[in-house]
């Protein structure tokens, strides 16, 4: 039988599965579909969860339980019109927008740390300057609120990308990465993790990945681990600051059935809700634990939501749903050409990453809580805008892809596609430049020769004729 293994068995399906799944996986675009596909799920999730998180509450302050998940999905909307202008662009509008970004980013965090420095000191009797006002994480320009440390990511991921990529190999050097590389990431760590520490690892997380797909040698991380962690250290002892710092980690090491219910509460609630759920959960919208039970159920330990709602099989949809995301942008950085784009997608995959795993391990108790939010699940507009503007800029980068570009080129969308959703990526970035032809041989020819040119072994029309030398040696060479 054509259809069977050698001795009558039948070919095993996990065999044609797995080659199912590398079919799918060489095509062009496999990359782009993944990204979209997965980042789109988790935000389905995200969604749904913080309204199943957020109803109860909602409905008590406010009367509608649509209150808050209406304010997230207004921040979906930007979001992914974000992730749409951020698809449409190519590298060099990302490498041009790095540097303005990171000095935007670094006005904000000034002016939300001088204003928590004068109102700690006393200076001012509130956090406000007229119509801006400071109220921990977040800066409120009149209306608009925003949280400048989740902006720094992206400022972050771009211009260091496009720092790296134009200093090429002389990121071997020291030098070359103290200036001005070092200098400034060492002051935005400062203006960020003074006031949030959680975003500092983060950013720290980024910066490695970073530095780690340059190529950067060992012994400069050998060095970062040193200072970094004399500066971390510093940042915890910061006065105002090192109180619920040293709570959250002494927390973290002492036993939670022995700690008072101040110190490890929110923990001690979270494993309440993750056995709650057990495999298949209590039902979607079935939590106790949100009726006031759970701080922050909503955003920092919304994943403890999940657990108790969907249970093992849900908390395994949603990091399987990450892993996917996770190994997309890693396939990203490693088909991409182009420097910049290897570059910034590595920062991009580290951050997220980084971020879902600080959160879940702090959730189930393998971390020290550090209140950064899960990426696309939890409740906070400015960290699921940025989060799909990145997503948009590896959604460009996946369409720059080498078979990618060649196979939208080969087959062109119309043009009101390619209006509405994204133009076809340049295919002189797509990849390497084609080695040169090495010259043909010249041909023999036979019979007449074209004008200047003369028969095979003779010189060229009009050329000197070579006499043969005078003496005996020139006629016994004759012969």
């Amino acid at each position: 039988m054509s259809s069977a293994e050698p001795g009558g068995r039948a070919p095993m399906p996990l065999a044609g599965g797995v080659a199912a799944l590398r079919g799918v996986l060489a095509r062009p675009l496999a990359s782009y579909y993944l990204l979209v596909s997965s980042a789109g799920l988790l935000l389905v999730i995200g969604l749904t969860m913080v309204f199943s998180a957020t109803s109860v509450k909602a409905y008590a302050e406010d009367g509608n339980a649509f209150a808050a998940v209406s304010r997230q999905a207004v921040y979906a909307l930007v979001g992914i019109v974000g992730f749409w202008v951020c698809q449409r662009l190519p590298a060099r509008t990302f490498r041009f927008l790095g540097y303005p970004l990171l000095v935007v980013t670094f006005g904000g965090l000034i002016l939300l740390d001088l204003l928590l420095v004068l109102k700690a000191f006393r200076v001012l009797p509130e956090a406000r300057l007229g119509p801006i006002y400071a109220d921990e994480l977040w800066l409120h320009l009149g209306p608009a609120q925003i949280q400048p440390s989740e902006f720094a990511k992206f400022a972050l991921l771009l211009w260091g990308a496009d720092v790296l990529a134009r200093k090429g190999t002389a990121i071997v050097q020291w030098r070359a990465l103290t200036r001005p590389l070092f200098l400034a990431v060492g002051l935005l760590f400062v203006l960020v993790g003074y006031n949030d520490f959680g975003s500092l690892v983060v950013l720290l997380a980024l910066f490695v990945g970073m530095l780690w797909a340059a190529g950067v040698r060992l012994r400069v991380f050998a060095a970062m681990a040193g200072i970094g962690a004399v500066g971390l250290a510093a940042l915890l002892a910061l006065p105002g600051k090192s109180g619920y710092r040293l709570e959250r980690l002494t927390s973290f090491s002492a036993d939670p059935t022995v700690c008072g219910l101040r110190d490890c509460y929110q923990a001690v609630q979270a494993q309440y809700a993750i056995a709650d759920g057990g495999w298949f959960g209590v039902g979607l919208g079935k939590a106790s634990l949100k009726w006031g039970w759970l701080p922050a159920g909503h955003n920092d330990f919304i994943f403890a939501i999940v657990a108790e709602e969907l249970g093992f099989v849900g908390c395994t949809v949603v990091l399987a749903l990450l892993g996917v995301f996770a190994y997309t942008g890693l396939r990203i950085a490693r088909r991409v050409a182009d420097p910049f784009r290897r570059l910034a997608a590595a920062a991009a995959i580290s951050w997220l990453v980084a971020q879902a795993f600080i959160n879940i391990g702090g959730v189930i108790g393998l971390l020290p809580i550090t209140g950064v939010p899960l990426p696309f699940i939890s409740d906070g507009g400015s960290a699921l805008v940025v989060t799909l503007a990145a997503v948009g800029m590896l959604a460009s980068f996946a369409r720059a892809e080498p078979d990618a570009a060649r196979a939208l080129h080969a087959r062109p969308a119309r043009g009101w596609v390619r209006i509405l959703w994204a133009p076809l990526p340049p295919l002189g970035e797509s990849g390497p430049a084609a080695p040169p032809r090495a010259p043909r041989p010249p041909r023999p020819t036979s019979g007449r020769s074209p004008a200047g040119t003369s028969r095979r072994g003779e010189a060229p029309v009009g050329a000197p004729r070579r006499q043969p030398p005078r003496g005996g040696a020139g006629r016994e060479r004759s012969r």
